[in-house]
């Protein structure tokens, strides 16, 4: 069949048509091609985007639902909500909007870590520090194979280091810091060769470090291992390779042994913090020459001899160097001078010999001078005219001599110069005291001479020892004008005339004038209550109490002083027959009513091994380590050698032994580091032993009432950050909710590391509510940590222990005991800190001036808390998570606060 002429014209077009250049074709063809497959590619990411916003925010859900958010911080974590990408902590990816971090931390979280979080198919960062989770770590983590950085600090994670984390073979950060961890370090950690920051400080990981962990780290940048004192191992020398390292802290965590040669390759080394372990041996040659950008070198409280190393300003970074309480000899290098950024200098408690080098003193950035228990020698130069920020000169008990520097009141930064025992002669400075912030001033055992100068300027020094010197006139009467100098001790002088009327002003706690040349009348107010030796060897002094009472004549003075004796001597034996007859009959009283083991109960929550019988002979008295409200508390050793605290019940009424056990049980559960165990109890009628354990250095209100209490401000802050998240974890995080009801500083124990425990908590759930009562209002001393509402408030509420921890705060911030019932009139520290603070500059007055006034600006913040928890309107007291948090805010931070800047390095 011929094709028609239409048909024919119609096939040579297309042909025509269709005729092109074959490159053309290919190119068209690859084209069509490549954007057949990208609106594929994007339809395809389009679909899995939306399905896997989908999943994501169901499994963001399940991973809440395993967790509990007392403060509501992930309330917008819903399912109504259109996006969780916006959703608190969460971050996505620009390109494929799937979750790429989810930051929790800082939000109070408890409860379970899901490991549903590791379905998220991007997920490169989780970050859940600072909340109170109180659990192993999951093994099944070790499933979010995608991680680059895992953060669990600070938290209440406990079990051993899991093997399956190092799996995570992408990880460059692992901080694991702050929680209970135990257990050896796994070598197999060492598998993970792109680590870049290592932190597994605080902890309580125990045996040796084994080398191989550190072989294959070359990209480590941080290693903290600090803090974990259950370590016994010597210091791996393959720490030394570790070319990239900038920060290494190590200290308080059992290391022994010499300092590996190695370490003088890290050259990149910032930080280096091995102090406080029983390291030996001398530091290595050329250990400064290799640490060009160090700026922080810290070896105290360690065993270390030899000398100072010569080099270690070469690299003029240095800030900090503290090589105290070791066996190093020797002098100070002149090298020294060459530290341009040194702020503090520690040597003390050393051998160290020689002249400090002049050039020391006129470092500009300069703040810090501990030099005490030496043998240096030579002269300090005058400091006129030298631009410095001094703020602490310590050198005590050393061998120096010529005069006391001049110029150091001229130091406006300068608040505590000491320099007892050693062999200062000459005058002192007129200036002396010109210093607007000084507090201390110590230059007691010397060889001074002349007049004290006038004190008008310094109208914060809190002590004055001039003591033991050979200087002569008058006492300034402008010490009077002082406000809170408290501490005056001048004796062993050649003092003389008479004590100025304006002491009178002062609330002094130590005056002592013994042993100058002092004469007239002793103001009526420095008499009473101060020692009669205190004011001895003055033979020309006269006032109540003394020898020379300024009238009548000396022998009628005597003999009335002879009856006065006589009359002490017959009350004394008629009390002595008095005590030894109560003594008696309360022996008698103990023996009668003690009960027998046959009518006992015991219920042990641990393995005691202890019988009743045991326990009952136990209570004796020479056994008794406390008394308070509602009994003795005794201390028992237990055969494994360890001890316990069996605290006796007074007063618990009829309850029966089966509700007693049901609401102990429930006490006994509580699981939180900062709260006591509490191992078993005994009942029987009428009364309860609930056995606790055992903490040898006893109770923070034991340290308060101590003479010449002491504490630094960094451990006080310990002490009330572990209390609080005690009572946080009673109030929010145990199942059952505890009430404390008997907050005070008698029931914070203090642990090894000054690591809090908070006892005594629920006891009204044991004894009933009237007996509960009754026991606390027959104590004293706890008047004043009851708030205002407790008289007439029927029921209980977390804002009384919240007003009860507030006072706790104030005598941490004070260093003052909440009460002082043997001092009369005196004022409760919540009066006391009301009263000042409504004064200029009240607020300051009321800081321990034990402390360093560097933490002044952090004792503020926590005075100010105390305040709001102590207001006298409930509803205007914070909550306990609040308090947390604002306490934690004012913890150092033990590492680098961007782990983020070494990564990018």
């Amino acid at each position: 069949m011929t094709p028609s002429p239409h048909s024919t014209e119609s096939l040579g077009s297309r042909t025509q048509l269709c005729r092109r250049p074959k490159v053309w074709e290919e190119e068209t063809m690859a084209s069509s091609s490549a954007a057949h497959q990208t609106l594929l590619l994007t339809l395809f990411l389009y679909f899995v985007g939306a399905l896997s916003s989908s999943s994501e925010s169901d499994l963001l859900l399940v991973f809440k639902a395993s967790m509990e958010d007392p403060t509501l911080a992930l309330s917008d974590w819903s399912p109504n909500s259109t996006n969780h990408c916006n959703w608190t902590g969460i971050t996505c990816s620009e390109t494929t909007s799937l979750v790429t971090s989810v930051d929790l931390h800082g939000l109070n979280l408890t409860g379970d870590i899901s490991p549903s979080i590791c379905q998220l198919p991007q997920l490169s960062n989780l970050n859940l520090a600072n909340n109170f989770f109180n659990e192993a770590i999951s093994l099944r983590l070790s499933e979010c194979t995608r991680l680059l950085t895992l953060n669990l600090s600070n938290n209440q994670l406990w079990g051993t280091f899991p093997d399956q984390i190092v799996l995570l073979s992408s990880l460059s950060t692992l901080d694991l810091s702050r929680n209970r961890i135990e257990g050896q370090i796994p070598v197999r950690l060492g598998s993970l060769e792109r680590l870049q920051v290592l932190n597994l400080a605080s902890n309580l990981f125990s045996g040796i470090i084994h080398p191989p962990v550190f072989r294959n780290l070359s990209e480590l940048v941080l290693l903290d291992l600090s803090q974990n004192p259950s370590l016994a191992s010597e210091l791996p020398r393959e720490i030394g390779g570790l070319a990239k390292l900038r920060w290494l802290k190590m200290q308080r965590s059992g290391l022994y042994g010499a300092i590996p040669e190695p370490f003088i390759s890290l050259h990149e080394l910032e930080v280096l913090d091995l102090s406080q372990n029983n390291l030996t041996g001398i530091i290595p040659l050329g250990f400064g020459l290799g640490f060009l950008k160090l700026t922080s070198l810290d070896f105290s409280q360690n065993m270390l001899s030899g000398s100072f190393p010569a080099d270690v300003c070469y690299g003029k970074s240095l800030k900090e160097i503290s090589l105290l309480e070791n066996s190093f000899t020797g002098p100070i290098p002149y090298s020294i001078e060459k530290c341009p950024s040194l702020e503090r200098f520690q040597v003390q408690d050393n051998g160290f010999s020689g002249e400090l080098p002049s050039g020391l003193w006129s470092l500009p950035e300069l703040k810090l001078v501990r030099a005490e228990n030496n043998q240096f020698s030579g002269e300090i130069p005058d400091l006129i005219g030298v631009l410095s920020h001094l703020e602490q000169v310590q050198i005590d008990n050393n061998s120096f001599t010529g005069r006391i520097p001049g110029g150091l009141g001229m130091i406006r930064t300068m608040y505590r110069f000491s320099a007892s025992l050693n062999g200062f002669s000459g005058d002192l400075p007129a200036d002396i005291f010109d210093s607007p912030i000084l507090s201390i001033i110590n230059l007691s055992h010397n060889s001074l001479t002349g007049s004290i100068p006038e004190l008008r300027n310094c109208r914060k020094l809190v002590s004055l020892s001039l003591a033991d010197n050979s200087l002569t006139g008058n006492i300034p009467p402008s010490l009077g004008q002082l406000p809170v100098l408290t501490y005056i001790d001048i004796s062993r002088n050649r003092l003389s005339g008479e004590i100025p009327q304006e002491l009178q002003n002062l609330k002094l706690a130590l005056f002592n004038v013994s042993f100058n040349q002092l004469s007239g009348s002793v103001p009526t107010s420095l008499v009473s209550g101060l020692p009669a030796s205190f004011l001895q060897g003055n033979p020309d002094l006269c006032g109540p109490g003394l020898p020379n009472s300024c009238n009548g004549p000396l022998k009628r003075r005597s003999s009335k002083t002879n009856g006065l004796i006589w009359a002490a001597i017959v009350i004394s034996i008629t009390v002595g027959f008095t005590v030894l007859i109560l003594g008696l009959y309360m022996v008698c009283r103990m023996l009668r009513n003690k009960p027998r083991s046959g009518t006992w109960n015991s219920v042990f929550f641990y393995p005691l091994r202890i019988t009743e019988e045991e326990l009952l002979m136990a209570l004796v008295e020479k056994n008794v380590i406390g008394e308070g409200a509602f009994g003795k508390v005794h201390v028992l050793k237990l055969p494994g050698g360890e001890f316990v605290a069996i605290k006796r019940l007074l007063n618990s009424g009829n309850l029966s032994f089966r509700m007693v056990k049901s609401e102990i049980e429930t006490l006994a559960k509580a699981r939180h580091r900062n709260v006591a165990k509490l191992l078993g109890f005994c009942y029987s009628k009428g009364t309860i032993l609930l056995i606790f354990e055992y903490l040898k250095k006893g109770s923070l209100g034991d340290a308060l009432r101590k003479p010449g209490f002491s504490l630094e401000w960094s451990f006080r802050l310990k002490l009330a950050i572990g209390s609080a998240q005690g009572l946080l974890y009673l109030h929010k995080d145990y199942v059952s909710q505890i009430l404390h009801r008997n907050m005070k500083s008698n029931n914070i124990l203090l642990g090894d590391g000054f690591e809090p425990k908070i006892t005594d908590f629920g006891l009204d759930r044991i004894i009933g509510e009237t007996s509960y009562r009754s026991s606390v209002a027959s104590e004293f001393s706890s008047y004043c940590y009851m708030p205002p509402e407790y008289g007439c408030s029927k029921k209980p509420t977390e804002h009384m222990d919240i007003y009860s921890f507030g006072v706790v705060l104030l005598e941490l911030v004070t260093g003052r005991p909440a009460e002082q019932p043997e001092v009369r009139e005196s004022l409760d520290v919540v009066k006391f800190v009301r009263r000042k603070v409504n004064m200029t500059n009240g607020a300051l007055q009321v800081l321990d001036p034990k402390i360093s006034s560097s933490a002044q600006q952090e004792m503020l913040e926590v005075l100010e808390l105390a305040l709001r928890c102590t207001s006298i309107l409930p509803e205007k007291r914070p909550a306990i998570a609040e308090v947390v948090r604002s306490l934690q805010s004012l913890e150092p931070i033990t590492h680098p606060p961007m782990f983020s800047t070494f990564v990018s390095a």
